[in-house]
C-alpha cells in the first residue's frame, strides 16, 4: 500500500498526508494508526472493546481501499518514526532482546530455522549470521538466541545495527499473507490444534490465567508461554516455552514451578503438575 514504507500517526493532525488514517481518527477510540506495506494496525483507547467495533473498522478500511482512496498522498511529507533499537539482557545468557521504539509485529512468532522463517524477511536475514540459532518476535522486539561459538560482547553492536537499518529501510518484517498460509499449513498438519472456543472449560481458564498473569512478565524478559494441552485424567498441564524462556534450564524450572503453583492455587484440585516444553 505504501511502497515498502511504514508510517505511524498518533493523531489526526499528524495524519494530514494520509486520508485513510484521517478517516480512521474519526472513530473516537482510535489512539494510533500504523500503516505498512500490506497492513493497517490500530491501537485503541480502553473505552471500548474490539468486539464492539472491529467490523465497523474493517468495513471502513475495506470500502476506502475498494473505492480507490489514497492511503498516503505524499510519503515525503508523512511523518516517519525515527527508529531506535537497544539491546537488553534476558535471564537466558544465550538470548539477547533487541527492542525497537515502534511496533514490529501484531502477534508473537518464533522461528527455529531459516526454513521456518519464509514469512519473515527480517528473520531470514538474521539467520544469515552463522551464530544465530533461533529468532523470536513479539510486539516491538526481536529476541535472538545464539550458538556458543561467539560471545554477545563480540556481536551485539553488529546485530543491533542490522536490525535498526532493516527497520529504517522500510522492508517487511512479517509478510502477513505468508504467515496466514503457514499457519493454515500447520493447522492442517496438526489435527490436535484447537481454537480457544473449542477448548474445554478448564483449558480455557488455564489459557486466561497464562495470558493475564504470566505472559506479560515473560514478555518483558524476551520470551513467551503458549498453552499446549490439559489432561483431565492426570490433571497435567503442558506449556510451550518460546524465545528467551526456551532452552534455559534455570528459567525453565523457575517458570514451571511458578506456573504450577499459580494454577494449583487458582484452580483448586484441577491441576496436579505442569510440564514445560522448550519450543
Amino acid at each position: 500500500m505504501v511502497n515498502h514504507q511504514s508510517f505511524e500517526f498518533k493523531n489526526i493532525e499528524e495524519a494530514q498526508a494520509s486520508p485513510l488514517a484521517q478517516k480512521l481518527f474519526h472513530f473516537p477510540f482510535v489512539k494510533t494508526v500504523y500503516i505498512t506495506q500490506n497492513l493497517v494496525a490500530i491501537e485503541k483507547y480502553n473505552i471500548i472493546e474490539w468486539e464492539e467495533v472491529q467490523n465497523d473498522v474493517l468495513h471502513t478500511i475495506q470500502d476506502f481501499i475498494n473505492n480507490g482512496g489514497s492511503i498516503v498522498q505524499d510519503t515525503t511529507k508523512a511523518k516517519k518514526t525515527p527508529v531506535t533499537v537497544y539491546a537488553e539482557s534476558t535471564p537466558n545468557p544465550g538470548v539477547l532482546k533487541f527492542v525497537a521504539n515502534k511496533k514490529l509485529v501484531l502477534q508473537s512468532v518464533e522461528f527455529k530455522s531459516i526454513e521456518d522463517a519464509k514469512a519473515s524477511p527480517l528473520a531470514q536475514k538474521l539467520f544469515h549470521f552463522p551464530f544465530v540459532k533461533e529468532v523470536f518476535m513479539d510486539s516491538n522486539y526481536v529476541s535472538v538466541q545464539k550458538y556458543d561459538i561467539v560471545e554477545w560482547e563480540e556481536v551485539t553492536t553488529e546485530v543491533r545495527e542490522f536490525i535498526k537499518n532493516f527497520i529504517e529501510s522500510g522492508e517487511t518484517v512479517i509478510d502477513q499473507k505468508l504467515m496466514k498460509d503457514t499457519a493454515s499449513e500447520k493447522t492442517d498438519a496438526d489435527s490436535t490444534s484447537a481454537s480457544f472456543e473449542e477448548l474445554d472449560d478448564i483449558s480455557q481458564q488455564i489459557v486466561s490465567i497464562l495470558d493475564e498473569y504470566v505472559k506479560p512478565a515473560v514478555a518483558s524478559d524476551g520470551g513467551n508461554i503458549v498453552f499446549d494441552s490439559y489432561n483431565d485424567e492426570t490433571k497435567e498441564v503442558k506449556v510451550i516455552l518460546q524465545g528467551a524462556c526456551s532452552g534455559c534450564p534455570s528459567s525453565t524450572m523457575t517458570l514451571k514451578n511458578g506456573i504450577e503453583t499459580m494454577l494449583k492455587d487458582m484452580l483448586h484440585g484441577k491441576v496436579n503438575h505442569v510440564v514445560a516444553i522448550n519450543g
